[in-house]
């Protein structure tokens, strides 16, 4: 099982498209050498670090123009 579920995540955001755009920008700047809030995260991939992140609020996305 995912952890955490695309269900909760869903609700974090406005859609699944959402939710991808924001996962994979975090993603990269974890990549890129940004430092995550997170103490234990679950997941070793940068991807599953950033939708940790976005679930526990550590992160926010917020609509562009």
């Amino acid at each position: 099982m995912l952890y955490p579920s695309i269900d909760e995540m869903t609700q974090k955001v406005e859609s699944k498209y959402s939710l991808v755009v924001a996962a994979s920008r975090r993603a990269r700047q974890l990549r890129d050498g940004a430092k995550s809030e997170l103490r234990s995260p679950k997941s070793h991939k940068n991807v599953g670090i950033a939708l940790e992140e976005i679930y526990l609020d550590h992160i926010r996305f917020e609509k562009g123009k």
